[in-house]
């Protein structure tokens, strides 16, 4: 039997792997079984279900968060803008259940915390290529690997037009510092 202290945690990675498996959300009752606990032991931890998937959500804007981190690791701000950019539609391609949940307008409760903190990674590194408008150009960068993730997902991107992606990034990055001198 799991302890009390890791229940949560054990909880969320089997409603991870359930959803990762088939894409499917799944019940609290299929969420237990997979955790080999009783069907009520989710609730000392969720309400319902849309407090659990809620909480899977941050649990995936966390991993999405580390992944930026990792990412950023090139002297180069602008590059650094550019790997994290890859790094976020690798998670997507690479999570598409758990991502396309995370941007669910329904778990919407996941925690501002986790979901800002994946942004600050991106608001961080955004200050050293256009310091006097880095809110702005986040929210563009934002708006454009989240949206090239999307066409990814939906199957509206040619195989072999894959390559561009990094070639997008890089017009926009190198556009964005140029405009900003």
């Amino acid at each position: 039997m799991t302890s009390e202290a890791g229940l949560r945690e054990t909880l969320i990675a089997a409603a991870l792997g359930i959803l990762e498996a088939g894409g499917e959300e799944p019940s609290l009752r299929a969420v237990a079984r997979a955790a080999g606990v009783s069907a009520m032991a989710p609730y000392r931890h969720f309400s319902n279900k849309v407090a659990l998937m809620a909480a899977v959500a941050n649990h995936g804007f966390e991993a999405l968060r580390d992944a930026l981190v990792a990412a950023d690791d090139k002297p180069d701000p602008r590059e650094a803008l550019v790997a994290q950019g890859l790094a976020f539609i690798d998670f997507a391609t690479n999570h598409p259940a758990l991502f396309r949940l995370m941007y669910s307008h329904q778990y919407g409760s996941a925690g501002a915390d986790a979901v800002l903190g994946t942004y600050q990674v991106l608001a961080d590194r955004m200050v050293d290529v256009m310091p006097t408008q880095a809110s702005a150009g986040a929210l563009a960068c934002r708006a454009l690997v989240q949206g090239i993730a999307t066409i990814v997902l939906n199957d509206r991107l040619a195989p072999s037009k894959a390559d561009d992606i990094a070639t997008a990034l890089r017009l926009f990055v190198y556009g964005v510092a140029h405009a900003a001198r």
